[in-house]
């Protein structure tokens, strides 16, 4: 016999009345089949029937324990009680958003300052570089004033042009002890590099150098960058403990230098994760050979703030440099190796070009930059040959923003690893800065624009008709975006693997993981030294 419900009693009261009468006339489950009429059902069907039963009361407990854990039950209490909604407004909701991290809010009051100082309307310096340019560029010594000094030192040191680094070393130090060495900082074409764990034979030049004093060293350090000496010495040692590579013959610390010089040269600001990626990468570019090193040494003496990767490098665009190759490989003309051609495949979806003269193409926002552009210009490694070049424009250091141009390039470069490098090198060193987000558009009827955009691992963000006025002709716009949690997330690695190899990318992830553990290490053990000692200070000042 049912249980009678107390008619006075609330809902939940009623309901468990309900369920215990159900329950208690049901002692098995055919006496629950029986109730339906069901009793006489073959075994198979029973079954079904009890599967679903089963299936439909764990997923009944499932929605109840997500109401109970998402804290539903307990606003609807709480409502119940007050009589008011505990849903946040707008604008409480907008009070509760997470704040940037410290590192990016440094970093934007940063670029502000340094980029944008106030009553600045300086469009670049004499050769058209902005300072956004130069922020992107690597940390660069005055290695002439170095030269000179150098010079100097000892008149018969070779002046870096034949055999770069290793020929300027002479002048380090003539100290063949490698506990001195490491100790003091000596070696290396600035005189603080790590030095040589193991002995070495010095080259003739070497033994008949001058060793370089403490009051030399300090006018040299008058010309690099703040920063940049305490970066080199760390990472020549970092190396020293685990070179990328086998040792180049004959030059035993080539390796040590060339890592050192990329680890250091990409300043203080950026992560250091992405400094030892840099500097690896370099390193093992630069130290294939004895004619790699020898030519990756003498560059970063002429050109020590060039951005460097495996198939191309970047150059601070400057028209006395490159306008002239400019025009010739992007006015359809013969050139080279390269057939004639039309030259709307370069120019046909920009609102400028092609140019009929040099001075045409000078005039025209690929060389006249503003303030919140940068410019560049890629050469291939191999040749040293300029393909095209690569614009940012729209830097919002505010909201850490930056929107990346399509690589203006040769259309026998179009849609190449070259052209796809020169974009990941500029993707990597702007998100290890700190920028958030960085934007690319391209017209609609752009197919190979597309395509670089899905290459590069930019998402569409939408599509905006009647964007621009381009040639007289309207263009709707693509617009992209790569924020820096897709980048490392994936992004990167994905780029990294399509230019360096698998094998590379599982080298530079391993010994990212394994640095950065000992990085922490040593912050913690830093930490607590700097604690302990300030419990020593304020002891001290007690007694």
């Amino acid at each position: 016999m049912p249980t009678p419900i107390n008619p006075e009693s609330d809902d939940l009261d009623k309901l468990k009345d309900a369920l215990r009468s159900i329950l208690a006339s049901v002692s098995s489950f055919d006496n629950l089949l029986g109730a339906f009429g069901l009793q006489d059902m073959p075994r198979a069907q029973k079954y079904g029937i009890l599967f679903g039963v089963v299936v439909f009361t764990c997923t009944v407990a499932a929605v109840v324990t997500l109401l109970i854990l998402g804290g539903t039950f307990k606003r609807i209490a709480e409502q119940s009680g007050s009589g008011e909604a505990t849903v946040p407004d707008a604008v409480t909701a907008r009070s509760g958003r997470p704040l940037l991290l410290e590192r990016l809010l440094e970093v934007r009051e940063w670029m502000l300052k340094t980029n944008y100082p106030p009553n600045d309307r300086q469009h670049g310096d004499k050769d058209g570089r902005t300072n956004l340019t130069k922020m992107l560029l690597n940390v660069a010594p005055n290695v002439e004033k170095i030269k000179e000094i150098h010079s100097l030192v000892n008149d018969d040191v070779d002046d870096g042009t034949g055999k770069g680094e290793a020929g300027a070393a002479a002048v380090s130090s003539s100290s063949n002890d490698a506990d001195e060495k490491k100790s003091k900082g000596g070696g290396g074409f600035f005189g603080f590099g790590g030095g040589s764990k193991k002995k070495v034979a010095p080259t003739a030049a070497e033994s008949s150098a001058k060793p370089m004093n403490e009051a030399t060293k300090e006018q040299i350090r008058k010309y690099i960058p703040e920063g940049y000496e305490e970066n080199y010495v760390r990472a020549y040692r970092k190396c020293q403990d685990k070179p990328g590579g086998a040792t180049i013959s004959g030059r035993p610390e080539a390796r040590f230098e060339a890592y050192a010089r990329a680890y250091a040269g990409c300043g203080t600001q950026t992560s250091t994760a992405y400094r030892r990626s840099y500097g690896r990468m370099y390193e093992s570019v630069a130290c294939k050979n004895h004619d790699t090193e020898e030519k990756y040494s003498s560059l970063f003496l002429s050109r020590p703030a060039d951005l460097i990767g495996r198939a191309v490098r970047l150059e601070a665009l400057e028209a006395d440099r490159h306008l002239e190759v400019m025009y010739n490989i992007t006015s359809g003309e013969a050139n080279l190796e390269d057939k004639s051609y039309d030259p709307n495949e370069v120019w046909g979806f920009l609102d400028f070009g092609p140019f009929v003269s040099p001075e045409e193409l000078r005039k025209s926002p690929v060389f006249q930059r503003q303030s919140d552009e940068a410019g560049f210009a890629i050469l291939e490694a191999v040749t040293d040959r300029v393909i095209g070049v690569i614009i940012l424009s729209k830097d919002d250091p505010k909201n850490l923003n930056v929107q990346l141009e399509l690589p203006i390039v040769k259309p026998s470069a179009d849609g190449t690893l070259e052209q796809v490098e020169a974009c990941f090198l500029l993707l990597d060193r702007l998100f290890a800065l700190g920028y958030r987000r960085v934007q690319l558009t391209c017209d609609t009827q752009d197919a190979a624009g597309k395509k670089l955009a899905g290459r590069l691992g930019f998402t569409q963000e939408g599509m905006i008709p009647k964007h621009m006025v381009v040639k007289e002709a309207n263009r709707d716009s693509n617009i992209y975006g790569m924020l820096n949690s897709d980048w490392d997330k994936g992004a990167r690695a994905f780029l990294f693997k399509k230019l360096h190899g698998a094998a590379m990318l599982k080298t530079d992830s391993a010994n990212n993981a394994k640095e950065g553990e000992l990085e922490e290490q040593e912050r913690g053990l830093a930490e607590q030294e700097a604690a302990k000692q300030a419990v020593e200070e304020e002891h001290k000042k007690k007694v």
